[in-house]
């Protein structure tokens, strides 16, 4: 097969799915492009792209793609719809909203034409009744939904969400999981860490950064032993968090770095915490599993599906005495911690693999196509 995936920013998990896709189609023999935004991602993203780019046989193409809907938008799909003309590819396949767009827009509907995909990364899906930008996004998704042959969603989670704004979409639906490497089940050194606790990824208020702080100051104030966090990322609110930190009193157990690979700060910390108030399936979660990392994470979005038989040990979102209660029983039961950790690595590697990933989503192309 011919494929061209679309999507936005070289960033965050998104990227890193649509990464081991192509690398793992392409190994698989199909020819495989890519076509993304131009103005983001950075020396990181210059760099993964340059490299993944020598084993595509329809290469990566790099557009300007707004974040927010506007004008703009009308001259990025015209792009793509000329590159989807010159590659004249079997499958496009858009991811995340943004990708979604301009991926099912720029395809023909004329017979012949690419069988039109789209996975959902939870970005529209987490504005909910209640937001602005919410009916919006509903809209779009509706008509965009006319316009797609096949939907695969990372996770059941998502397609719930699908399902109950949108009602089914009428056409083929799978779900398939995101998945991990082998060489990323490999144990890690960890020598005494620094760190009790470890948060990595964006500095958003969705990822319950504050949560986690508040939980802090709640254990200091119960005089409970104050655990040491350590905060890796970059993101539109981290002048937020370091001000909750100085108001908060923890600037003396708090410490901040920007981004970093994961697996080169876990060993720093006894456990890693994602008190997110909204998720997909966060490869985060998927990456610290695989690495034997005692977890506390919330229970929202597809982290249930990762934690499987142990997803009753997930806190409920934005809920501090909760998260601040977890906290203490992970980090007072190191050998139970472990233990856990141990028991989810196995599951983790029993259910989301890359080449379970790449298999269920060229099966899926190869239904829509049959079709």
């Amino acid at each position: 097969m011919r494929i061209l995936h679309v999507f936005r920013t070289p960033v965050g998990g998104l990227f890193r799915h649509v990464m081991d896709l192509a690398r793992g189609q392409s190994e698989r023999g199909h020819d495989v492009g890519i076509i993304c935004d131009a103005t983001t991602g950075g020396a990181r993203a210059d760099a993964a792209l340059a490299s993944l780019e020598a084993s595509l046989s329809l290469s990566v193409r790099r557009v300007a793609m707004g974040r927010l809907p506007g004008v703009g938008d009308l001259a990025t799909i015209r792009t793509v719809a000329r590159h989807v003309r010159h590659l004249r590819p079997d499958v496009v396949h858009g991811h995340g909203a943004k990708g979604g767009l301009f991926a099912r827009l720029a395809a023909s509907r004329k017979p012949g034409g690419p069988a039109r995909v789209y996975t959902p990364h939870g970005g529209s899906f987490h504005y909910g009744p209640a937001h602005p930008a919410h009916h919006l996004y509903m809209a779009v998704e509706r008509y965009l939904a006319r316009r797609t042959d096949l939907f695969i969603f990372e996770s059941g989670f998502v397609r719930e969400e699908f399902h109950r704004y949108l009602g089914p979409s009428g056409q083929l639906e799978k779900v398939v999981h995101n998945g991990l490497t082998e060489a990323e089940f490999a144990p890690l050194s960890r020598p005494s860490p620094a760190f009790d606790l470890l948060f990595i990824g964006e500095l958003r208020t969705l990822k319950g950064i504050d949560i986690l702080l508040d939980a802090i100051a709640l254990l200091r104030a119960s005089g409970q032993p104050v655990p040491r966090l350590l905060i890796v990322g970059a993101g539109p609110d981290e002048a937020a968090f370091r001000a909750q930190i100085v108001k908060l009193g923890l600037s003396d157990t708090v410490t901040m770095r920007p981004p970093s690979p994961i697996r080169h700060v876990l060993p720093e910390a006894r456990a890693m915490v994602v008190p997110s108030r909204a998720e997909s399936l966060p490869y985060v979660i998927l990456e610290a599993a695989a690495a034997g990392q005692p977890l506390i994470a919330t229970r929202v979005g597809g982290i249930p599906e990762i934690f499987g038989p142990a997803a009753s040990r997930l806190v409920a979102p934005a809920d501090v005495p909760a998260l601040a209660a977890a906290i203490t029983q992970t980090l007072g039961d190191a050998n139970r911690a472990l233990a856990d950790a141990e028991a989810l690595r196995d599951y983790v590697h029993a259910s989301f693999s890359v080449s379970l990933m790449v298999d269920g989503i060229l099966l899926g192309y190869d239904e829509i196509r049959a079709r």
